[in-house]
């Protein structure tokens, strides 16, 4: 990963003191970076840059931002990576461009992408994860931009009239600002509560805001407001593809879906420094692990963390996947001091309220690997894709039956359910099991029988269906998203 952070506007008495401040920005996220940190800066326009490098592809100089497009008109700071920019180099060429490269970074390929098609074209273009600020000079304008599904983080916004827009991957850089106001958004606290994580667009922060996945935000001097411009929607993509379903036969189906996983996690794997997986002995990230084992010429370093309680420990899979696999395999077994160690930690990382059990394996995981590879693939999103989640079959399988119930009397019964203890309900359930065997084999039967019961009080099945942030994910390896 990379870090990028800037400003516009706000308290501009001279050019050294907004260095100083942007320097300030910079410094505090350079943990995304610590191969290359640099800032840029416009007086005139009153534009502040600064980015941290973490060198992936194109290890030289060439790679460093923030970063100017070959005519001079766009300076960029960005994080993340365009997995085709190959071939969108290739095409750019191939239509006679007189282009000439200084490197091989997918971050000149972009500039050169946008000064050929513009910023909106070069994105619908371009396959990777990303976020990144674009400062046209032509046009004295800002555009903020990120991936289709918001792999890459990337906050924005101004605390009050006449404030300076902040933007950066992180909420820490815009909170030294010196002119960032620090005021809790209530409604961001009801989020949480609901979704045990606070969704886009809002944050923690009054007056700051995630930039949504898919999207763009064009700033101008002369408008009080930004220009949002939406370039992918997840739901247009699968309403598409319930109007037009697949034609195919099983095998077919098969062997086009072996052939697009090649694909990505082919290009996925185009890094000029050494690079592992996380394995968590599941589905998901198994099969990440078989493709790169298939495609590399040595033995993929994959890495795991196990526990010794039973019930939420898979390092014995990963290790069964991982021997079958014949990779280069670490894994390390977590006590409860290591887990408690990180939880010091965790206002740090995240920056805002995050209640998702899986961030301290996650991290533990992530440090593990650091020591020995600088990029890591991953099982993240294949449940969700896929359907993976048992939870989206019983559900409409549920539904079915209750919707004739009267929603007062279904959400009294839901709040009866949850009245008695997740703890109460597994006891339950292995004293019922003595009779009822198939109850018996249901692993935390009173977290499951909670995160059901608000099926019982929803109006509509789509209400029903837990968010993700709210489930037990533990910790699990990650399906086609790189960690960095």
């Amino acid at each position: 990963m990379c870090g990028i952070a800037g400003f516009i506007g706000g308290e501009w008495s001279n050019g050294a003191q907004a260095a100083a401040v942007i320097r300030r920005m910079t410094r505090t996220i350079r943990h995304r970076g610590p191969d290359h940190s640099d800032i840029w800066l416009d007086n005139d326009a009153q534009v502040a840059f600064g980015h941290n490098r973490l060198a992936i592809v194109d290890l030289t100089t060439a790679g460093n931002q923030p970063m100017h497009s070959q005519s001079g008109r766009y300076v960029i700071a960005y994080n993340g990576e365009i997995y085709n920019h190959v071939q969108i180099r290739a095409e750019i060429m191939a239509l006679g461009a007189s282009h000439e490269w200084k490197g091989h970074s997918d971050t000149e390929t972009l500039l050169a992408a946008i000064e050929q098609w513009g910023v909106r074209r070069a994105l619908e273009r371009s396959t990777g994860m990303f976020a990144f600020a674009l400062w046209d000079r032509a046009e004295r304008a800002l555009t903020l931009a990120r991936d289709r599904l918001g792999e890459k983080p990337l906050y924005y916004g101004r605390t009050g009239t006449g404030a300076p827009l902040l933007f950066a991957s992180e909420l820490k850089a815009i909170a030294c600002h010196p002119e960032f106001s620090l005021e809790i958004d209530r409604n961001a606290i009801a989020l949480l509560l609901r979704h045990n994580n606070i969704p886009a667009p809002h944050s923690i922060y009054r007056g700051i805001s995630k930039l949504l996945p898919g999207s763009l935000a064009r700033f101008t001097q002369r408008a009080a407001l930004p220009q949002i411009d939406t370039y992918w929607s997840g739901s247009a993509v699968a309403e598409m593809g319930v109007a037009d379903p697949l034609r195919m036969s099983a095998d077919e189906t098969v062997d086009s879906l072996e052939h697009l996983l090649d694909r990505a996690i082919g290009e996925q794997m185009l890094a000029d420094v050494p690079l592992g997986a996380f394995l968590s002995g599941g589905i998901d990230s198994s099969t990440v692990v078989a493709i790169m084992q298939k495609l590399s010429a040595r033995p993929v370093k994959t890495f795991t963390i196990g526990f010794a309680e039973k019930g939420y420990n898979e390092a014995e899979q990963a290790k069964a996947v991982a021997r079958h696999l014949r990779t280069e395999h670490t894994e390390l077994y977590v006590s409860p001091d290591d887990a408690r160690g990180v939880i010091p930690r965790l206002p740090e990382i995240y920056d805002e309220p995050f209640a998702d059990c899986s961030q301290i394996p996650t991290y533990l995981v992530a440090a593990l690997a650091r020591q020995h590879v600088k990029v890591a693939l991953s099982g993240d999103g294949g449940d969700e894709l896929f359907g993976g989640y048992y939870r989206y079959l019983l559900t409409g399988a549920l539904w079915s039956r209750i919707a004739r119930v009267p929603k007062p009397l279904r959400t009294i019964v839901a709040r009866a359910i949850t009245s008695i203890s997740p703890s109460a309900w597994t006891k339950f359930g292995r004293v019922a099991g003595r009779v009822l065997p198939k109850l018996a084999r249901v692993d935390r039967l009173g977290d499951k029988i909670h995160k059901g019961a608000p099926l019982l009080g929803s109006a509509s099945v789509a209400e029903a269906v837990p968010d993700e942030s709210g489930t037990d994910r533990r910790y699990r390896g990650a399906s086609g998203a790189r960690q960095r």
